[in-house]
């Protein structure tokens, strides 16, 4: 209020005839504050029908794919416990039952089957090829135990397809093989000068199997579960079983 009064003696105004007003100021409404703006704001928005601000509903599992799920659990852990006794069976019993059927049906899987590959012919499922080319002149002849002998110059055939399982002997005093045509069958040639074939080489009755010089006796015994056969004739250097 003074500074009213100075300026109105500056303006050479009368004091007494001065009326100060004081402008009252109206006081500034206090402004709600931002969080309760923004908790009104979201309560309007619940309280409206606007379906993006809905309720949310809590969503309800199956109870069938929660049991579904628990009976798969219970079923996968069933087949290992199973799995893992038949391995603990088989264990078991390859120990102290060796000779049981579950260690012999599972030999039979995985294992070879040795019988069932094995060749069990007898001789007499074999036909039989000459021994000496047929240009040859050699005097084939059967002793009275079934031996075959001759004495000629020429290259020795097997009698029948086979394995030579054996060669023994050496260059001075001749070699003697022994080719396998079955489990059961067998030949033996003795008197050779040179073999060859090898070891577990395949022979063929077409192919020469070693040679003789001629200056000694070629002899061919047949064999049958290590018995010697005495069942073999010849007809013209052909031989055949009698």
């Amino acid at each position: 209020m003074n500074e009213e009064l100075e300026y109105a003696e500056m303006l050479e105004i009368p004091v007494e005839t001065v009326t100060v007003r004081r402008k009252e100021r109206k006081k500034r409404e206090k402004e709600p504050d931002l969080q309760e703006r923004l908790v009104e704001e979201v309560n309007e928005k619940l309280e409206s029908e606007d379906p993006s601000y809905a309720e949310s509903t809590p969503i309800a599992r199956n109870a069938y794919e929660g049991k579904k799920n628990k009976t798969a659990r219970r079923v996968i852990v069933g087949e290992f416990i199973a799995v893992c006794a038949l391995c603990a069976a088989i264990f078991l019993t390859n120990i102290f039952l060796p000779n049981s059927a579950i260690n012999t049906f599972v030999r039979g899987l995985f294992g070879n089957n040795n019988t069932e590959q094995a060749d069990t012919r007898t001789y007499s499922e074999f036909t039989l090829s000459p021994v000496v080319n047929d240009t040859v002149e050699a005097e084939l002849a059967v002793s009275e135990t079934g031996v075959l002998s001759f004495t000629s110059q020429c290259s020795v055939y097997s009698p029948c397809a086979g394995t030579l399982s054996s060669v023994n002997g050496n260059a001075e005093t001749g070699y003697t093989v022994e080719v396998k045509h079955s489990e059961r069958f067998s030949s033996i040639i003795s008197g050779l000068d040179y073999v060859y074939s090898g070891e577990g080489d395949e022979i063929r009755s077409n192919i020469p199997l070693g040679w003789s010089d001629g200056e000694g006796e070629v002899r061919v015994m047949f064999y049958e579960d290590g018995a010697l056969l005495n069942c073999l004739k010849v007809d013209e250097n052909t031989l055949a079983w009698s």
